[in-house]
């Protein structure tokens, strides 16, 4: 298990090599909103755990190790930020809580969050009963229809 902070560094390298195909210092010091100091200190860190290649002034790539938990991070994030989107939070505040989720949630909750926002996703028809929730969430009312009891 590791920190948060290493966590979102990984995660924040991993965003911006897919975007840029590339991360430079600069580049995750204004991703995570951090001083390039404190960004180049934890490179090092980074680099002694053989999670990320560091060498000053060039690039930073993830090793293979580093890689595989960047992306189980993002895997936790983006299935955080679908399900809030699904029950309506906005988008800016899906985000934010998904960063601070994602750090604390068990593998068995995530995994069952993962098939319930795929289930969602996948469904033929969009699900009736998330129209009601969102009626729900509009008037504190709950639509009663006759035939959803079937």
């Amino acid at each position: 298990m590791y920190s948060k902070s290493v966590e979102d560094y990984l995660e924040a390298i991993y965003n911006i090599i897919l975007r840029k195909g590339y991360a430079r210092t600069k580049d995750i010091s204004m991703e995570l909103n951090i001083r390039s100091p404190s960004v180049t200190e934890m490179l090092k860190k980074l680099d002694d755990m053989d999670l990320v290649n560091y060498e000053r002034y060039s690039g930073v790539t993830l090793t293979p190790r580093g890689e595989r938990i960047a992306r189980s991070v993002k895997m936790r994030h983006d299935t955080i930020r679908k399900l809030l989107r699904i029950i309506m939070v906005s988008d800016k505040t899906a985000e934010r809580d998904a960063c601070k989720i994602e750090h604390e949630i068990s593998p068995e909750t995530i995994d069952q969050l993962t098939k319930f926002v795929r289930f969602v996703e996948s469904a033929p028809i969009y699900p009736k009963w998330l129209e009601h929730f969102k009626e729900f969430c509009k008037t504190g009312k709950y639509i009663c229809d006759h035939r959803d009891k079937d």
